[in-house]
């Protein structure tokens, strides 16, 4: 790993920067927030990012205790969020609403795996669920699925498939980056950019009202 840089300020920005200021490691964090991944997934996300700077910023996101380190069953390793990296869901929505004023510079590249989207819209729902909301849905997006469980006042949304869901969605990748950037509509991008399937009667209700909220929280 590469020698820390660090401010040497007493002043909590400096301190947060010491530790999520590096390239990269906010885009990491951001990534991680869709759930534990194994380092070829984080590499594939983040397109230009080269595998030995990946290692050396997970190395320090560990040291730093920001991500951990676990092993499936067949020995793979997975990185996850540890609790002091999970807090850092609210400074990434924030940041990102930071940056919805500024245009994207030159061609964009499409991501590897679409867990850039999980941290905005999970948090945007955390804000706007309701303690009677209470439903599973499975969001498939151009093939990659994530689940989003709203229940007792909680809300998240995983990189990862539900085996019970209320409702099935389907879209596409487009449609769902126009949609959390208020270039569309939830009706017109329910009507048009989405299927449905509802297997639990009445949910479909719930998840529209439940997204509605959380587009409010996404305009700012």
């Amino acid at each position: 790993m590469a020698k820390a840089r660090t401010y040497k300020l007493g002043c909590p920005i400096a301190r947060a920067l010491d530790r999520v200021g590096d390239r990269w490691t906010l885009l990491i964090l951001r990534d991680l927030h869709a759930g534990p991944g194994r380092f070829t997934e984080l590499q594939k996300g983040l397109t230009g990012i080269a595998a030995n700077l990946l290692t050396d910023r997970l190395a320090k996101m560990t040291s730093d205790g920001l991500i951990e380190k676990n092993r499936e069953k067949h020995g793979a390793v997975l990185y996850q969020l540890t609790q002091t990296g999970r807090r850092t869901s609210s400074l990434l929505f924030e940041l990102a609403q930071f940056g919805r004023q500024f245009p994207p510079q030159g061609e964009v590249s499409r991501p590897g795996n679409l867990r850039t989207l999980a941290v905005t819209l999970s948090t945007a729902c955390q804000r706007a669920v309701t303690t009677n909301t209470h439903l599973e849905v499975s969001i498939l997006v151009d093939g990659e699925v994530f689940l989003l469980i709203a229940r007792s006042g909680q809300a998240t949304l995983t990189y990862q498939a539900a085996m019970n869901a209320d409702l099935e969605l389907k879209t596409s990748y487009d449609a769902m980056v126009a949609l959390t950037e208020g270039k569309i509509t939830f009706e017109k991008f329910a009507a048009e950019e989405c299927e449905f399937m509802v297997h639990t009667k009445g949910k479909e209700f719930e998840f529209m009202a439940l997204m509605t909220a959380a587009l409010e929280q996404l305009k700012g």
